[in-house]
């Protein structure tokens, strides 16, 4: 890609940051938050960052659809916009019905976060779905020379297997975060690693566990599940 396109970060927390870290030496990044400034960077308002080549969106999901509506009417012909949701149905849906035609989109969820790519993007994954135009391709690249293995996937069938891989997962990890858990020396390695999954959610902001335990439409049917097996193993131990 060409190192002269610009890129607008919408929403600059610390997944905002983390992307300014990681594609300011390859674009000519800005960044758009009344709330987080950057010391470095350029600051600009929506209709600036509107007019950028890409345009990835880096906020709340209750902010998304708002967002979406605000940037419209300023985004140029061949435009790319992405989004970093750890959702991707109701995202993909808003984007494709919210942006004009003219607009290409990108849906994507890194399948890490700021606390496991603290020493590099290199070697994670992230969730691919292109959902309109063909520059998904160039992005593609770029994102595949810093390392980042692509996982092209759907919306709906991102949303089905991270019901499990991420809402169980946050289920379980905040559910013992909780409980009064014993400090002994008396470990196991799978109580080892429970407690690393334990300290790697700990961190992440409520509106990313509401997000993932509620914005999926396919979380609440697979934590049910899980806890009318827990229950039913329980009782016949």
């Amino acid at each position: 890609m060409n190192s002269r396109q610009r890129l607008a970060i919408i929403g600059f927390g610390a997944f905002g940051r983390l992307i300014a870290r990681h594609l300011r030496p390859h674009l000519s990044v800005c960044v758009c938050d009344p709330h987080h400034r950057s010391n470095d960077l350029p600051q600009v308002d929506l209709v600036v960052a509107a007019s950028c080549d890409i345009v990835v969106l880096a906020v709340p999901l209750s902010q998304f659809e708002t967002v979406l509506q605000q940037i419209a009417p300023h985004l140029r012909p061949g435009t790319i916009v992405m989004d970093v949701a750890s959702v991707k149905v109701e995202p993909a849906r808003a984007m494709q019905q919210i942006l004009p035609e003219h607009v290409q989109i990108i849906a994507t969820h890194p399948l890490f976060g700021p606390e496991s790519a603290r020493d590099g993007i290199a070697g994670h994954r992230l969730a691919w779905c292109p959902l309109r135009g063909t520059a998904h391709r160039r992005v593609a690249a770029l994102l595949r020379f810093l390392g980042l293995q692509l996982i092209a996937t759907t919306p709906d069938e991102h949303d089905r297997d991270m019901a499990v891989v991420q809402g169980l997962t946050h289920l379980i990890a905040r559910s013992l975060d909780q409980m009064a858990r014993p400090t002994t020396r008396l470990t196991t390695e799978s109580y080892r690693r429970l407690a690393e999954a334990v300290a790697m959610v700990r961190a992440d902001s409520p509106e990313l566990l509401h997000m993932i335990l509620e914005a999926n439409p396919y979380a609440r049917p697979a934590r049910q599940k899980f806890l009318a097996t827990a229950t039913q193993i329980g009782t016949v131990a």
